[in-house]
């Protein structure tokens, strides 16, 4: 039988991709997609964390940053065929602290693993 919920995975480590977005939404600038993926695909490289292929990676950023639309921490606008994204600073604050504590769990996790 098929899962109804539809979720059938846990994401096992923190979401680097996320991480990234939520790091360039904290300011208050507001972004067009490419120009977005292009600040994060250049952070992604420089922490070795890019890998998959550029347009897989493009393909797994513009999934999450409609993930951060739908869950309100991102909002867009559209003008003509100008589609604009701005973080929505309340929902980051609260997605970030969630981010934090993942990571500081997953930190724990790991160094209790090393230590069996």
């Amino acid at each position: 039988m098929a899962n109804a919920s539809g979720k059938a995975f846990s994401r096992r480590a923190p979401d680097i991709i996320t991480e990234e977005l939520v790091a360039a939404f904290t300011g208050r600038r507001a972004y067009e997609f490419k120009p977005l993926f292009d600040h994060i695909f250049t952070n992604l490289r420089a922490r070795n964390a890019a890998s998959g292929g550029e347009e897989m990676l493009r393909l797994r950023c513009y999934e999450k940053l409609q993930s951060l639309v739908d869950r309100g921490a991102v909002k867009k606008t559209t003008v003509g065929v100008t589609k604009k994204y701005q973080g929505v600073s309340a929902a980051l604050t609260v997605l970030g602290a969630e981010m934090q504590q993942l990571r500081a769990d997953w930190s724990q996790r790991l160094a209790a693993r090393v230590v069996n």
